[in-house]
Formats: C-alpha cells, structure tokens, sequence
C-alpha cells in the first residue's frame, strides 16, 4: 500500500516485513527502488510507472541482494538496472532465488515468469559514484555491515536518501555481514545526513521519515545496540545479552536466530586484530 505520496515520490510498504519500495519522479527519469514484495504489490508499483512514465527512462535499483529486496525484478528486466559490485558478483545467486522459490512455496504464491537474480546494466563499485541521464543525477554510497552488498543512493536534487536495510523506525541492526563494517555504514551515514539536504530518507523495513533528527536518532538507536551488545560479548554477560534480543520487536524465532546471529558476528570480529 502507499504510505506516502508528494509530487517527486511515492513510497509503498509491503504488508510482509514491512519492506518499503520508492518510486522516485524527475523530469528525465522514473527510479523505482526494491519493487516488492507479493505479486499484487509489485504489480501495483509496475502499474502507477506505467502510468506516469510517458518517454522517461525507466531505473531500477536494488539496495542489496536479500530475497525479500530482489523479488520484484522479473517485472523489471525492461529498465536501466543500477546495484552493487557485490551484488554483481555474489557468490550465492542460486541461493537467493532458491529463497524465493521456498518462501513462495510455503505460502502458496504464484507469480508470473520465473524467479531470477537481476543482472545489472551499471555496476557500483566505490563511493560517490553517479549515474546520471539528462539532469538527473544519482549519487551511490557501499554501504557494507548488514550484508556485504549494500548500497546507499542520494537524489540530491530531490533530497531523497534511499538506504536499504538501515535506518528503520523499529528494527535493530541485523549485522549479517560484519560489526565493524556496519558501525563504518552509520558512520558514512552521519556523512550523507551533514552533506546533503535531506528531506526525505527510505529504509528498507518500517516507515520513511521527512525529519533530520529523526534520521540521526535512527543512527544513535543503532550504534548503541551494536556498542552494547560488543560490552556484553566481551564481558561474557550472559544476562545482558538476552536483555538485548529481548529488545528487538516482533518477538518470533526469526528474531531470535537473527540476534544468535548477531552475537556470533561481534565474536568473530572481537578477534580481529585492532579491530579490524
């Protein structure tokens, strides 16, 4: 369903897992970013860009390579396809589709073609990197910690930050990838928020904001997750930990697994020498 809707912008959340797609408008352009998530949702974004895109350029971008981000690129294959050197090049394609596959599967989803990893027209490989058409200009940031494939993109002209699985509103950091990259994510972020007048920021989950502050509060509440959870690990609190899991919402094995997860990652990289 749409959420929220300006003359530059409409975003849609899905009613799984609260996955936010945008459609961006500009005199050159239609940018349409993580078309998701069940059949009807994604026809209903296919349908509004239809509508609306007269001689634009169509641009799809993926913010990374996870199932519930890329589901929608079958009925995308026709546009200009922007994601990450490590979406390019990840080493898992069949086991993201095979996600698909099953998830569709246990609920009983049908959708049209078949499932598919995207294949990319313009490949994003260091930060401040820009793809631009007419006076549109499209500014991209790596944005590694959560997976190792993420990707931030900045519309300066319209003030718009889409920024993948960062930022929510109610979810805390999945650190899938690394600890350590993740906390250099939010750092990056800080950078974005200072360099760019934002006035609108897209997560991957949850709801947009339209607030500065906002966004930097998101920013604080996930570092200091990350902080307190690294104390807890190291000290071997045991008690402090499950407080911690008990923080994310949504309680369900899900969360669960994910919040195992998260200690296992801030583990691993607490051996690393200096950090690093």
């Amino acid at each position: 369903m749409i959420i929220f809707e300006d003359k530059q912008s409409v975003v849609f959340q899905s009613a799984l897992f609260k996955v936010l797609s945008t459609v961006i408008f500009t005199e050159d352009a239609v940018i349409v970013v993580d078309p998701a998530m069940l059949p009807h949702e994604v026809n209903e974004i296919r349908a509004l860009v239809d509508d609306r895109i007269a001689d634009r350029e169509l641009i799809v971008i993926f913010t990374h390579g996870d199932f519930d981000h890329i589901v929608g690129y079958p009925e995308f294959k026709d546009a200009m396809k922007i994601g990450s050197l490590g979406m390019d090049k990840h080493a898992n394609k069949r086991e993201k589709v095979q996600l698909i596959n099953d998830f569709d599967n246990e609920y009983y989803i049908d959708r049209l073609g078949e499932r598919e990893y995207p294949e990319f027209d313009e490949v994003i490989d260091h930060d401040g990197q820009t793809y631009q058409v007419g006076s549109t200009k499209l500014t991209f940031y790596l944005a590694p910690g959560h997976t190792s494939d993420g990707l931030f993109t900045v519309l300066e002209s319209h003030g718009i930050w889409v920024a993948g699985d960062y930022l929510s509103d109610f979810e805390l950091p999945f650190l899938n990838d690394s600890s350590i990259a993740y906390k250099n994510t939010l750092e990056k972020a800080k950078e974005i928020l200072a360099s760019y007048n934002i006035r609108l920021m897209i997560p991957g989950h949850g709801s947009h904001t339209t607030d500065q502050k906002e966004i930097l509060k998101r920013i604080h509440m996930a570092e200091k997750y990350i902080y307190a959870l690294e104390e807890a690990v190291i000290k071997k609190d045991m008690d402090k930990i499950a407080e911690l899991g008990k923080q994310h919402p949504y309680p369900s094995s899900f969360t669960k697994s994910c919040h195992e997860e998260n200690v296992k990652v801030i583990r691993h990289d607490a051996k690393k020498p200096n950090g690093n």
